[in-house]
């Protein structure tokens, strides 16, 4: 296997056994990224200077035994992260000029680790996409097929990770901006419990339902990175406290007599049925593995869209109100005015998708719509959220396909954005409720990947790592890599 495509534990393995440096690891990776990325476009930023003086410091202390699993392995940050001295932009124009003053606490956990941060992935402004076309730096391209979109908004962290330019990336997830990228790139993706993983330096979209989150190759990836990821954090009011968990400690539990709720809803005919096939076909794999099949429903979940659509631009709008031009970021030249400045700086500083979400946000919570708009969307979230307790009441877990097509071509969907928005189908209920998602492949339909997802209960990631880690255990979907790399 190519040292590209090597995973963690395989690359630690490495390092131990002096096979390579983690200096000489680090340069593999930032020469694939010099050479190939111009295809792809999955890095905003690169930091050579940065890499290689953190791999120098994990050389050091792998000499002296002074290490996690994760010291001395390379890793790309989404340009979501706050990074000391780094510029970070959220793929806006807004934060062109934004060299961030301190680290996010999600940068901090992989620098005390000893991971080494290669770069800065694009992604869609502010998070705002499914496709990962609104970045102010332009489109990041699917490595399976690069005239196709990655997904979004995490898709230039999908593309290091599919191109073999990272072993490990971050994400972040509103609404599925981990794991519909992950399944468009054959990649696993975790969207953990609401307030397990710090939002302190992470850049916010909607502050209820932002989620840090691992991306890899392998479930088993995911959950050392979690495990370097979660954690409370005073810092951040929404950080939870519980004790300290380790997510690979049961990765090879049997999966004997846990339960798999199927939701009617989700099994209808939203998605490809040939997608569909596939899912199945993984459901069939986990009655082999133990599990038990069992039909539930969630009746509220039809709503999650129109009320994600309502609640994530409503907290947009509160959230990006801080762009302005007065403190930091862009500002229009030679403003007549405050109101002129205001004005011009938002107007040029933000993409179309980004003025289409805070234009919604800011009319669905103003005083005359807030009743009608925002207050029932509210009440339709804890009915979705009681859905799911219900359900897990007579279930382990859910099991849905994670997006209902695969990849889409790059402007395909430009000019119908509530298509584009229905690509959140089946994962926007899991941030409505704050529960954990994961997303793993499923197999391929016409040579493009096709992921499944798994939903659990608050608090169940080790769970949701140990079904996908049995799952890849007895197939080989997740190996494939792209032909051209």
């Amino acid at each position: 296997m190519s040292l590209h495509f090597k995973t963690v534990i395989q690359l630690a393995a490495g390092l131990a056994n002096k096979e390579f440096s983690s200096v000489e690891l680090t340069q593999h990776f930032l020469d694939r990224i010099a050479t190939l990325d111009t295809q792809y476009n999955s890095f905003i930023t690169v930091t050579p200077e940065l890499a290689l003086a953190q791999a120098k410091i994990a050389d050091q202390r792998i000499a002296k035994g002074d290490t996690t699993v994760l010291t001395g392995i390379p890793i790309a940050q989404k340009d979501i992260f706050c990074t000391k001295d780094v510029k970070t932009t959220c793929g806006s124009k807004m934060l062109d000029n934004f060299i961030a003053p301190y680290n996010a606490t999600v940068i901090e956990k992989f620098n005390a680790a000893g991971a080494i941060m290669l770069g800065k992935t694009n992604m869609d402004e502010f998070a705002m996409g499914s496709s990962n076309q609104t970045s102010y730096y332009g489109p990041v391209r699917n490595p399976w097929d690069p005239e196709r979109v990655p997904g979004g908004s995490s898709g230039g962290a999908v593309a290091a990770l599919a191109a073999g330019f990272a072993p490990l990336s971050t994400g972040t997830d509103t609404g599925g901006s981990i794991r519909q990228p992950a399944a468009y790139c054959n990649l696993t993706g975790l969207k953990p419990t609401y307030g397990v993983v710090s939002r302190f330096g992470m850049i916010a979209f909607a502050s209820s339902l932002d989620q840090a989150g691992p991306l890899a190759r392998t479930a088993e990836d995911c959950a050392i990175m979690l495990n370097c990821m979660a954690g409370f954090d005073e810092r951040d009011s929404t950080s939870l406290e519980m004790p300290q968990t380790d997510y690979t400690a049961h990765l090879n539990d049997s999966l004997h007599g846990i339960k798999i709720g199927l939701p009617k809803e989700f099994f209808g005919n939203d998605a490809d049925p040939a997608i569909m096939d596939l899912i199945h076909a993984v459901a069939k794999q986990y009655e082999k593995l133990g599990a038990e099949l069992v039909e539930i429903s969630l009746p509220n979940i039809g709503l999650s869209i129109p009320t994600y659509y309502v609640i994530a631009p409503a907290e947009a709008s509160s959230n990006l109100a801080r762009y302005d031009g007065v403190r930091y970021g862009y500002r229009c030249s030679n403003p007549k005015d405050l109101e002129d400045m205001y004005k011009r700086t938002r107007g040029e500083g933000f993409g179309a998708e980004v003025k289409r979400r805070i234009m919604i946000g800011t009319y669905v919570s103003s005083a005359t719509h807030y009743d009608a708009f925002y207050l029932k969307a509210q009440k339709v979230r804890q009915l979705i959220s009681q859905d799911y307790q219900v359900a897990f009441k007579q279930v382990d877990v859910i099991l849905s396909p994670t997006v209902p097509n695969t990849a889409f071509k790059i402007g395909e969907l430009m000019d119908d954005p509530i298509k584009m928005y229905l690509s959140d189908l089946y994962t926007a209920g899991t941030n409505l409720a704050g529960l954990p998602g994961l997303s793993a492949p499923a197999g391929f339909l016409k040579d493009l990947p096709v992921g499944f997802q798994l939903i659990g209960n608050y608090f169940s990631e080790a769970k949701l790592f140990n079904m996908a880690h049995q799952y890849q255990q007895h197939t080989t979907w997740h190996t494939q890599t792209p032909e051209a790399l």
